[in-house]
């Protein structure tokens, strides 16, 4: 293993927290990950990692010999995405985080034009509602929906999600369909919504006609953390709920669900992928931007 690749290992163990996410990450044996960082550190004759059982961290000679092999990483895969540019095909590994929702109702359906066009790609896809830390776990691109915290990630906005109201057909004839803010108050039920990041119940927000975001006391009789059981709720007749209009399109189609109050909707939601430092960036991950940009499209708000 050359300087370069004992610097590309000491990266991925220094930003994964672990010899063995690293060498998972990099589709080696772990031996090979130990041996070269003790190769480097006797070449340089200092010290770069702490290592404990639990975890591994970095010395001030490793944080300092960091942020020197960043920049240059990031320049030879600049060099590499240079002269490969006009190379159609991509190949290896890529592993995405997105929510279940998206993951299931967008992105597997479409998966098999991204393979016809790039059969050497393989997709590690993992669908989740939770927040994880994508350095630790590896992960190359998560596509969020929200607001999202500060973090030393690359953010790509991609547009806004809409979101509808809805309710089913039985919950209507029962409670009568609302068509303002104001009738809520008048006997009808929500599916609460709990955050899977704070635990705390979602409130029902609309934008009022001034455009002024707002927030109407309705209650929930039953309240869910994912969005499998806040559909199901909805469709069993439990009570209203806020959601993106591509989650339920099709149960919209099937007049399953009916869209209420279309004119005081919650605000649209920004939908963005994310990625580790660009260090990690790599035609795999550019050819998935593109193709998940061009999928979200039709199903963003204006």
């Amino acid at each position: 293993m050359d300087r370069f690749d004992q610097y590309r290992v000491f990266a991925q163990v220094a930003d994964m927290g672990s010899f063995i996410k690293a060498a998972n990450a990099l589709e080696v044996p772990r031996a090979s990950v130990s041996a070269a960082i003790q190769q480097l550190e006797t070449q340089l004759g200092v010290r770069l990692l702490h290592r404990t059982t639990r975890q591994v961290r970095l010395t001030a000679d490793g944080e300092q010999l960091l942020q020197r092999v960043r920049p240059l990483l990031a320049e030879v895969e600049d060099i590499d995405q240079l002269f490969h540019a006009g190379q159609r095909q991509v190949s290896g590994r890529l592993s995405i985080d997105a929510p279940s929702r998206i993951a299931r109702r967008l992105i597997a359906p479409a998966l098999p034009s991204l393979l016809r066009r790039h059969p050497r790609l393989e997709l590690l896809l993992s669908s989740t509602d939770r927040a994880i830390d994508l350095v630790q776990e590896g992960v190359d691109c998560a596509v969020r929906i929200g607001m999202l915290e500060d973090s030393s990630l690359v953010v790509r906005p991609l547009g806004h999600i809409a979101l509808i109201n809805c309710a089913s057909p039985d919950y209507l004839h029962e409670q009568g369909e609302p068509h303002r803010p104001d009738d809520l108050a008048s006997g009808h039920w929500t599916v609460g919504y709990a955050s899977p990041k704070t635990g705390r119940e979602l409130p029902w927000e609309y934008l009022a006609e001034d455009g002024a975001a707002q927030i109407a006391q309705v209650p929930a009789r039953v309240v869910v953390n994912n969005a499998e059981s806040y559909i199901a709720c909805c469709l069993a007749g439990v009570g209203l709920i806020q959601i993106p209009r591509f989650d339920v399109q099709h149960l919209l189609d099937a007049g399953k669900l009916v869209e209420v109050m279309p004119a005081f909707r919650a605000a649209a939601m920004p939908v963005s992928l994310l990625y580790p430092h660009r260090r990690q960036r790599s035609r795999r991950l550019g050819v998935f931007h593109d193709w998940f940009a061009a999928l979200m499209q039709p199903h963003l708000d204006g």
